[in-house]
């Protein structure tokens, strides 16, 4: 994944490209986890218990599932980008979440997961915190895609070898929020314009520096770590209180 990050900030990648590749990088994860776990059975949410049962065995569907999550969190950190600590910060907040619920858990069931995920989330916090010292505005460092695929993969890693996808997931709503936000430019429903790249000036045939207009308000990252904080606020809400309605914990 580090090597594709490189390849995108190099070759500047389609987005179609941005897609296939993580999926194929996903595909020894999905061994590792066919090979050591290989559950594909989920517990049924309480309403859907009448039709489906208590378990459901997913089959080949979960794997396809995992696959796309590891796409999805590769691309997440990079779509929420674009302000000096912006990357690095939100990867922060997420690890520190995912620290926090490791530890709460560690009398659970799942002992075991949640130590091997500490394992790279602690060491990854730490090494995101000096990247974010100096990514931070004015930045002496860029973390460019590189980095924002490698840490998307870190979490999918520990997500599904931890056996919390899920609550992986709630820990990425402002990501899927935005996600869902960025769609009619991902499909091109409406124009995407290429920010901090030269733009061709027909009547010179050169490239020129590409210009954009900001409110100063509008640049400061504190709104987004300040959403994503509270994403992670609800994520927790969802995973211990909420969840009560349709599982029995």
């Amino acid at each position: 994944m580090i090597f594709l990050g490189f390849a995108d900030d190099v070759l500047n990648l389609r987005w179609r490209h941005k897609l296939l590749l993580p999926t194929m990088a996903s595909l020894p994860l999905l061994m590792v986890y066919f090979t050591n776990f290989g559950n594909t059975t989920i517990v049924v949410p309480k309403p859907f218990r009448v039709l489906l049962g208590m378990h459901l065995d997913l089959g080949i569907l979960y794997y396809v599932y995992m696959g796309m999550l590891a796409v999805f969190c590769t691309n997440a950190i990079n779509i929420l980008a674009g302000i000096n600590g912006i990357e690095a910060g939100q990867s922060l907040v997420i690890a520190a979440s995912i620290i926090v619920f490791n530890i709460v858990e560690l009398n659970g069931d799942y002992q075991d997961d949640h130590i091997f995920s500490l394992y790279f989330m602690i060491p990854f916090f730490f090494t995101t915190l000096g990247l974010f010292y100096h990514n931070w505005y004015p930045s002496q460092v860029f973390v460019g895609d590189t980095f924002c695929y490698f840490a998307g993969m870190t979490f999918a890693v520990v997500g599904i070898l931890g056996h919390f996808s899920k609550t992986m997931l709630l820990f990425f709503i402002p990501q899927v929020l935005n996600f869902l936000y960025s769609l009619p430019q991902l499909f091109h429903v409406i124009p995407c314009p290429r920010h901090r790249l030269p733009r061709l000036n027909p009547s010179t045939g050169k490239l020129e520096m590409s210009y954009s207009k900001f409110k100063t308000k509008s640049l400061s990252a504190l709104g987004a770590y300040t959403l994503k904080v509270l994403g992670s606020a609800i994520a927790f809400s969802i995973r211990y209180q909420l969840v009560r309605l349709f599982y029995d914990v």
